[in-house]
């Protein structure tokens, strides 16, 4: 399928630049170039359709629907699969948590939002497709929102309302419930189309800078770090090793676009798949800047508690991936 693209790099590196095969600087440059043009192309093809699909479910629908419906414990599921179609990192993401904590929202409900949405989004499926192929991608998929309703459910059965900051709680009791409705959704597709294409060029001005990081981090990587490195730490033998890697992930911050290249990188220099993408959930859905804008809304021991139910769902999921790949 991207058989074109391989050739656009074999002839930059070999002929363009006439570097040797198989020299550190050639397998890097390569790699680079490769998966630079690959995961860009992904990107602009993923986003445009998740736009389509954003203008039809906006985030203020979903957010009122969710505070006027009870839906027998489906509406973790729901604020999962919404956090799947929402493109935002870790810190991104903390604006709209307030937003639905304002709009009535259950406050487990919407921790499941704030747990899957910098794990699952399009970027990520269009990354993932790209680097590990459908299967796999898949099963990253569930397992995310899986991961995010548990944990969602876990932490409203955990009756952590109490620990909202004062800050939070008074906007909760002045707050009015509001119908907001989205404008794009009167337009004409073809208007539509023309918002959406805006977005797409907002999205990829936000998350290019972290590809084109993380995919040279991969590249050097991948060209210069020689294969059993990191096996030799963090082995599947290794039954620590998925704890390891989720512990040292959390005080790094990057989105799914940055560190997804440093996990095809690290799964091709021994490290299990699970580990690694235990490792990338870490990275992503956990770190001190989403602590630090946390702060604002919750008092530290909910941050706490947060940090660690999503911590051991993180262990849990890179363990079962360990056994199943």
């Amino acid at each position: 399928m991207f058989e074109w693209i391989e050739s656009i790099a074999d002839w930059l590196v070999y002929d363009f630049l006439g570097l040797l095969h198989k020299t550190h600087l050639a397998e890097a440059l390569h790699f680079f170039i490769y998966d630079t043009i690959k995961i860009l192309l992904l990107l602009v093809v993923i986003i445009f359709f998740m736009g389509i699909i954003n203008s039809f479910f906006p985030v203020e629908r979903v957010r009122n629907f969710l505070s006027r419906n009870k839906l027998f414990g489906f509406e973790y599921l729901m604020a999962s699969l919404f956090g799947v179609v929402t493109p935002f990192c870790s810190c991104s993401s903390v604006p709209l948590f307030i937003g639905f904590v304002k709009g009535g929202i259950p406050l487990g409900v919407t921790f499941a939002f704030l747990v899957t949405s910098p794990l699952v989004n399009e970027v990520a499926i269009g990354l993932f497709i790209g680097l590990f192929g459908m299967k796999i991608t898949a099963i990253y998929v569930i397992s995310g929102i899986v991961l995010g309703t548990v944990s969602g459910v876990v932490l409203q059965k955990l009756h952590l309302e109490k620990y909202l900051t004062p800050w939070v709680k008074q906007i909760l009791e002045n707050s009015k419930k509001e119908q907001e409705i989205f404008t794009v959704e009167k337009q004409p597709f073809k208007e539509r189309i023309v918002v959406i294409l805006e977005e797409v060029k907002t999205i990829l001005k936000g998350i290019v800078p972290y590809v084109v990081v993380g995919i040279a981090i991969g590249g050097l990587m991948h060209g210069y770090i020689p294969s059993g490195f990191f096996e030799k730490y963090m082995s599947k033998d290794n039954i620590f090793a998925v704890p390891i890697a989720t512990v040292l992930a959390v005080p790094m911050y990057s989105n799914a676009s940055g560190i997804l290249p440093v996990v095809q990188v690290l799964v091709s220099k021994g490290i299990p798949l699970g580990t690694a993408i235990a490792f990338m959930m870490g990275v992503v859905g956990l770190s001190l800047p989403e602590a630090m804008l946390l702060k604002k809304v919750m008092t530290l021991k909910l941050v706490g508690v947060f940090f660690g139910v999503v911590t051991i769902c993180i262990i849990l999921s890179g363990y079962f991936f360990n056994i199943i790949l």
